[in-house]
């Protein structure tokens, strides 16, 4: 039997796959003893003592001082990640505003810029928009390009592998539109194009109304309907990236019910089209006989591919959001009568609560996730100090 020698090169793989371990060990927990950190990781506890005293070092974790106790003898001490090591980026690329939120590796967001937009922006003006907005949170926030770990855009429309919303999408001569290209001159982090219904569904997932469940049906309702889906806790995408695009399909009547709304009788002529929906809404609530007609159309149309999705999927959930949710109050209850007539089963219909932030939030965890995955793949590196 022949001896294996273990290189200085596999030693020095291996110490850096252990520091990884305890870098998620840390992630994943509240501050943590060296002796929790050793069972949670399977490592010895002096490999760990060292381990989480040269991530101290490094600026991946911090010691969190034992507070007063009547427990006699010194309390251990605890270990916690360090979230400001990086920063993450989520935009909402919207067809009247972009949003952008900075966002520590806990997902704290740390600062939020924003600015409006013409519907009717040509792909230039609505990219210097983006430059603009990114370029003064950063500046607001005291970070520069080099802070970011990862950057997420939500634009509308689906999004192909390239980034791309080759297929359609309402902002005039996005189809051609290269983001992530766009935006690698700025950042050398990982940049990330995904669709804003799949984001919002990610988002009402991780801080929003479907925090309990793994099937969800997220409907992002506007003056637009599209639909984002989780399944098994899963983002799905489809393989060219319209999975939940149903409104394409006609048949289904998402492509016209917001006309039901804009098209109302009484609708006074200074109201601008975008501004009419809101105007319905509140005129239904007032007791408007046309208005909660109107009202009552759009939800009937609104239920019918909710319910081909429902029949589909079977969701635990269905959120209902984008900027109608803000009348959920009108929406919630004939939603929920007419899917109950449509379909086998009723899943729980519930409002977003993340509102107008949704999408850029969804963008916030899609980039941690990108961290993540990168941080806490076998071919990486071992964490490299971080700027104070």
């Amino acid at each position: 039997m022949t001896d294996q020698v273990i290189s200085g090169t596999d030693l020095s793989r291996l110490r850096e796959l252990n520091s990884l371990t305890v870098v998620r060990a840390l992630r994943d927990q509240p501050p943590a003893t060296v002796t929790e950190l050793a069972k949670l990781t399977g490592l010895s506890r002096p490999a760990v003592d060292v381990i989480a005293q040269g991530l101290v070092t490094g600026g991946w974790a911090t010691v969190v001082e034992p507070s007063g106790s009547s427990v006699v003898g010194r309390p251990a001490r605890r270990y916690r990640f360090r979230a400001t090591a990086g920063h993450v980026i989520g935009v909402d690329v919207g067809a009247h505003k972009i949003l952008t939120l900075l966002a520590d590796l806990d997902g704290n967001v740390v600062h939020t810029a924003r600015c409006t937009v013409a519907a009717d922006a040509d792909p230039p003006s609505r990219l210097a928009a983006l430059d603009a907005v990114l370029a003064t949170c950063l500046s607001e926030a005291g970070k520069t390009e080099q802070d970011i770990w990862a950057v997420t855009i939500g634009v509308t429309g689906p999004v192909d592998a390239s980034g791309k919303t080759t297929l359609f999408t309402p902002l005039p001569g996005w189809q051609t539109v290269d983001l992530a290209a766009h935006l690698s001159d700025r950042f050398t982090c990982p940049i990330v194009v995904e669709n804003d219904c799949k984001l919002a569904a990610l988002a009402e997932r991780w801080q929003g109304a479907a925090r309990d469940a793994n099937d969800i049906v997220f409907l992002l309702a506007g003056l637009r309907i599209g639909a984002g889906l989780i399944i098994d806790g899963v983002l799905r995408r489809g393989y060219g990236g319209a999975a939940g695009e149903i409104g394409a399909l006609k048949a289904v009547r998402w492509l016209t019910a917001p006309s039901h709304l804009g098209q109302c009788p009484g609708v006074p002529a200074t109201v601008s089209p975008d501004d009419a929906a809101a105007w319905v809404f509140n005129a239904a609530r007032d007791g408007n006989r046309d208005a909660r007609s109107a009202v009552n159309r759009y939800v009937k149309d609104l239920a019918i591919g909710t319910a081909a999705l429902v029949l589909a999927l079977d969701p635990q959930v269905v959120v209902f959001g984008g900027g109608f949710s803000r009348s959920a109050d009108l929406v919630l209850d004939p939603l929920r009568r007419e899917l109950g007539r449509l379909c086998l089963r009723l899943p729980d219909v519930r409002a977003s609560t993340l509102g107008a932030d949704s999408v850029a939030l969804g963008a916030l965890r899609l980039a941690l996730n990108e961290v993540d995955q990168r941080l806490f793949t076998l071919g990486l590196s071992a964490p490299i100090a971080p700027r104070r």
